[in-house]
């Protein structure tokens, strides 16, 4: 049987975590119950279990469990929270800010309330990935109701600052949204301290499971108010309902669980392996890093290569490496990404484009060798560029 490659795709998903697997499969079995069964045990031990978890999450982001509200995933969350609140804050205003670099997930909604008559500013954003202050400072008006901006971009991994845009959100009376999908056990985030009032978060993104995920909602100082875009049973306080998927939960909370015992060990162990793969491929000319080479995720390194096409790189990689070019949830579009050209990259550049996401289960000797095989592939590919340029 042949090896498979090695995996550094963890902005895309990871694998579940075995500690995690082991707390989620007794929810399958033994105590199977609908946790909105309040009648006999297997509900009340079902709905103990979500109870738990409503409380790691709440000390997670320092918020209250009754602010959590589950969801299928931070795109279920992203819905929720934008349509939510311009449903629900329609006579106040009709003016929302995002940025140009966000998740589709937070855009698509945005531009489907365009159609609706909302108004959309969509920031821009510096070479770095990094918004400017003063443009969102400026984009506000008085009938602005929310501002979306992600904690850390999923394709290049910057940080963007959460706490000035709280605080300018906060001296406004606008609510404030981040989708923290990428973010949540990988850095501090304090919903109070950030003047958060929304925050989408999602499993497995943090070796969790895939079809779970919540949107912290602020119960005071302000209280949101939010517009259910799911009816059918008023669970989840009548934000979001549907029977609560007991085992996925569970699993959620033991993976953030572990996730904030292990931060500060794994934050430098990430930066350091990060670095080491960035210290190999930035000897090799016509490499550019595309983000903030500081302000990011620990374990994000994005690259745009010159002068070999994107298509060809990323082929030439595949026998090695698991990797990608852009969001995996816009994969199935041809064009370049967003995020980049929104950096002022050219088409080739932005194409020409892959991005590392190292994790909790790769290793020093795994990025060695995935920096020799990418920095062969780029120059095999300029080999034969150039031989065939000198036969035509």
């Amino acid at each position: 049987m042949s090896q498979r490659p090695i995996y550094l795709d963890c902005q895309a998903t990871t694998p579940v975590d075995e500690r995690v697997l082991a707390a989620m499969l007794p929810f399958f079995t033994e105590h199977f119950g609908n946790p909105s069964s309040i009648s006999h045990v297997y509900g009340w031990e079902a709905e103990a279990a979500v109870k738990q978890t409503r409380e790691i999450l709440a000390a997670a982001i320092n918020a209250t469990p009754e602010e959590i509200v589950f969801t299928s995933g931070a795109t279920e969350a992203n819905n929720l929270a934008i349509k939510g609140v311009a449903e629900a804050y329609f006579q106040k205003g009709q003016h929302i800010i995002t940025v140009a670099t966000e998740h589709s997930a937070v855009l698509d909604p945005c531009k489907y309330l365009k159609t609706l008559g909302f108004e959309i500013t969509f920031l821009s954003v510096q070479k770095d990935g990094l918004i400017d202050l003063t443009e969102l400072e400026k984009a506000f008006r008085p009938e602005t109701i929310l501002v979306s901006v992600m904690a850390a971009n999923n394709e290049i991994g910057v940080l963007q600052p959460l706490a000035e845009i709280g605080a300018m959100c906060r001296e406004r009376n606008v609510l404030f949204h981040t989708d923290a999908a990428q973010a949540i056990g990988k850095i501090p985030l304090d919903v109070q301290a950030l003047k958060i009032d929304l925050m989408s978060l999602t499993a497995h993104k943090v070796y969790g499971a895939k079809g779970i995920g919540a949107l912290y909602v602020r119960r005071r100082n302000p209280r949101v108010q939010l517009a259910p875009q799911q009816h059918g049973g008023g669970h989840e306080r009548g934000m979001r309902s549907g029977t609560l998927y007991t085992p996925q939960i569970v699993g959620f909370g033991k993976a953030v669980e572990i996730a904030l015992q292990e931060q500060v060990a794994e934050t430098e162990r990430l930066t350091q392996l990060r670095q080491r793969l960035w210290e190999q491929l930035s000897q090799v000319e016509g490499i550019h890093l595309n983000g903030h080479p500081t302000q990011r995720l620990p374990g994000n390194l994005n690259i745009s290569v010159e002068g070999v096409d994107g298509s060809a790189l990323l082929l030439g990689l595949q026998p090695v490496m698991a990797v990608s070019s852009g969001s995996a949830c816009s994969s199935a579009t041809t064009a370049p990404s967003h995020v980049l050209t929104a950096l002022g990259h050219t088409e080739q550049l932005a194409y020409a484009s892959i991005r590392f996401g190292i994790g909790r289960f790769n290793t020093a000797e795994e990025i060695d060798k995935v920096a020799q095989h990418t920095i062969a592939t780029i120059q095999s590919l300029r080999k034969q560029d150039s031989f065939a340029m000198g036969n035509r």
